[in-house]
C-alpha cells in the first residue's frame, strides 16, 4: 500500500477557476507505449486530467502556487 497523500489547490486567475490535484508516480506501460512518470500536479477537467509540473515532495505551498500559475500564465499567454 502506498503512503502518498494527494493533494490538491484551487487558483482563481483572471476569473477564472482552476482545479489541481496532485497523483503519485506511475509505472511505465510497455503495452500501452506509456513511459513511467513521476509524481505529478494535474490540472482536472471534465472526464480529463493533464500534466502540468512534477509534484516535489516537502515543498512549500507558496512555491506550488506559484508553479501553478506560472503554468497557467504560460498556458493562456497571447501568441507573439
Amino acid at each position: 500500500m502506498s503512503s502518498y497523500k494527494n493533494e490538491q489547490h484551487r487558483v482563481t486567475h483572471r476569473g477564472r477557476h482552476y482545479h489541481f490535484v496532485s497523483y503519485e508516480a506511475r509505472p511505465a506501460n510497455a503495452r500501452r507505449g506509456e513511459e513511467a512518470m513521476g509524481p505529478m500536479w494535474y490540472l482536472m477537467g471534465p472526464n480529463k486530467r493533464w500534466p502540468v509540473m512534477p509534484h516535489v515532495i516537502g515543498q512549500s505551498t507558496e512555491e506550488i502556487l506559484a508553479g501553478l500559475m506560472s503554468w497557467i500564465e504560460e498556458q493562456t499567454a497571447a501568441p507573439a
